[in-house]
C-alpha cells in the first residue's frame, strides 16, 4: 500500500512539474502516472550503474556529476514517454532537482511515522 501512495506521490510531483518549468509538459495524470512508473525503473535498474560506471567522474567533482546522471536520466524518460516531454539538458537537470524537492516535501507530509 506504501509503494502505490508513493508511486501516486511521485506522479503528482511531475504532474506539477509544469507550473514551474514552462520547458517540461505532463499531457495529463495518467501521463504523469507512466513516467513516474518509468522513472521509478530507471532508477532501480540504470542509474546504480551509470553512477558504478562514472564513480571517477563523481569522485572528481566531489558527486556533483550526480546531477548530470540525474539530467540525463530524466531528460532520456521524457523522450521515451509519450506525453511527457523535457526541453533539454538543463531542463532535465532542473526538472530532477525539482521533482525531487517536491516528491520529498509531499512523501515528507503525506508520509510521516510516528514510530519513536
Amino acid at each position: 500500500m506504501r509503494m502505490l501512495l508513493v508511486w501516486l506521490i511521485n506522479a503528482a510531483a511531475l504532474f506539477a512539474l509544469p507550473y514551474l518549468m514552462s520547458s517540461i509538459t505532463v499531457d495529463s495524470f495518467t501521463v504523469a502516472l507512466i513516467a513516474a512508473f518509468v522513472l521509478g525503473l530507471v532508477n532501480t535498474f540504470i542509474r546504480p550503474l551509470l553512477v558504478l560506471f562514472t564513480l571517477p567522474a563523481t569522485l572528481l567533482t566531489l558527486g556533483l556529476f550526480i546531477f548530470v546522471i540525474n539530467g540525463i536520466l530524466f531528460w532520456f524518460v521524457g523522450t521515451f514517454v509519450e506525453g511527457f516531454h523535457v526541453g533539454g539538458f538543463w531542463s532535465g537537470v532542473g526538472g530532477a532537482i525539482l521533482y525531487s524537492i517536491i516528491s520529498w516535501a509531499l512523501s515528507a507530509i503525506l508520509l510521516h511515522d510516528n514510530t519513536v
